[in-house]
C-alpha cells in the first residue's frame, strides 16, 4: 500500500499546516475588522453553497435531521438543511469576532441576556456554576460572555491545526478565564475552580466515544458524556444551561437556563446521561436551524449515515 507523501514526509506535512494556518489566521485577523452583518452574509452565502452541491456536510445534516425528525416532508427537509448549513458557516465566519473582537464590540453584540438571575442567585448564595454550552447558536460569545462577567476556568483542547494553538488560547484568555487542559489534571482544576465559586463551562453534547454512554438523543442512540454529572457528584455547584442565539439584527439573543441538577447528577451514568441529552434537547427546540448538525453526533447508532 502506498504511503502519502505526508506520511513518508513529515517534514511537508509541517509545511502544509503552516502555509493553511497562515491564511487562517489571516483571515480571522481581517474579518475582526468587518461589519458583523457582512460576516454574518458571508456565511449565509457559503452555507447556501454547501446546500446547493452535493457536499458531505450537507450529507451529513440531512442523516441526522432525518433521524431526528422523521416527519419531514423532503421539501421540508431541503429547507432546514440549508437553514442549518448557512447557520454552521455563520459560526466559522463570525470566529474572527468571537476570537480577536474587543470587549465592547463582544458586549454590543449581545442585544438582550434572558435568565441572567440564575446565575446571578447562585453567586449570592456563594456556589460556583457548571455552565452547559450546547453547540448552538455561537457558543464562543457564551463563552466569552462569561468569562467578561465572571471569574471562570474553562476546558481547552487545542486544535487539529496546532500552528493554531496560540491565537486560541490567546482569545480564551484574554478576558480573564483561566483555561484547563482536556485530561484528569484539567478535571480536578475545574473541581476546585466550583469549589471556589467560579463558573465552568463544557460543551456537553460532543460525541464521548468508549468514554460515554448509549443513551438518546432526540430519540436517537447517542455516546454521551458523563462528566458534567461527575463534575456535580464532587461539588456543590448550581448547574445551567447557557446558549447565545442569532435574532434577526445582526446580533444574539444570550439564554441562561435552568437545569434539573439532582437528575444530571445522579450517581447511574445512564440516568444522569439521559437528563442531560433532555436538557440539550429543549435547548436545540428553541432553534433546530442554529444546532450544528454538521458532524456525525450519532456516530455510534447503526444506519444513520449510509449513502
Amino acid at each position: 500500500m502506498r504511503m502519502a507523501i505526508s506520511q513518508k514526509f513529515p517534514s511537508v506535512r509541517k509545511i502544509g499546516e503552516s502555509i493553511v494556518a497562515w491564511f487562517v489566521i489571516g483571515f480571522l485577523n481581517i474579518s475582526a475588522w468587518l461589519p458583523f452583518t457582512w460576516l454574518q452574509g458571508l456565511g449565509r452565502f457559503f452555507g447556501g453553497l454547501m446546500a446547493r452541491f452535493n457536499s458531505h456536510s450537507r450529507f451529513l445534516v440531512r442523516c441526522n435531521l432525518r433521524a431526528v425528525y422523521p416527519q419531514l416532508s423532503d421539501a421540508e427537509l431541503t429547507v432546514l438543511s440549508k437553514a442549518v448549513l448557512q447557520h454552521n458557516a455563520q459560526s466559522i465566519t463570525e470566529l474572527g469576532a468571537m476570537w480577536l473582537g474587543s470587549r465592547q464590540t463582544l458586549q454590543g453584540l449581545i442585544h438582550n441576556v434572558h435568565g441572567e438571575q440564575y446565575l446571578q442567585s447562585a453567586f449570592a448564595q456563594g456556589k460556583g456554576v457548571l455552565l452547559l454550552a450546547p453547540h448552538l447558536g455561537n457558543w464562543e460569545l457564551a463563552g466569552n460572555y462569561l468569562a467578561m462577567n465572571y471569574p471562570a476556568t474553562f476546558m481547552y483542547r487545542p486544535p487539529n491545526l496546532r500552528a493554531l494553538a496560540p491565537l486560541m488560547r490567546r482569545s480564551r484568555e484574554r478576558f480573564g478565564a483561566q483555561l484547563a487542559p482536556t485530561d484528569l489534571r484539567g478535571v480536578r482544576q475545574v473541581i476546585k475552580a466550583l469549589k471556589s465559586a467560579q463558573v465552568s463551562g463544557i460543551l456537553p453534547d460532543q460525541d464521548a466515544g468508549e468514554n460515554g454512554v448509549q443513551v438518546p438523543f432526540m430519540g436517537v442512540p447517542a455516546r454521551t458524556m458523563t462528566l458534567a454529572s461527575k463534575l456535580l457528584q464532587k461539588t456543590d455547584a448550581h448547574c445551567l444551561f447557557i446558549m447565545a442565539l442569532r435574532n434577526q439584527k445582526g446580533g444574539f439573543e444570550l439564554h441562561i437556563l435552568p437545569a434539573d441538577r439532582d437528575a444530571l447528577a445522579d450517581k447511574d451514568p445512564v440516568r444522569a446521561a439521559t437528563a442531560l441529552n433532555h436538557g440539550v434537547a429543549q435547548c436545540v427546540q428553541q432553534a433546530p436551524e442554529q444546532y450544528l448538525w454538521a458532524y456525525r453526533r450519532f456516530r455510534g447508532a447503526p444506519g444513520i449515515y449510509q449513502k
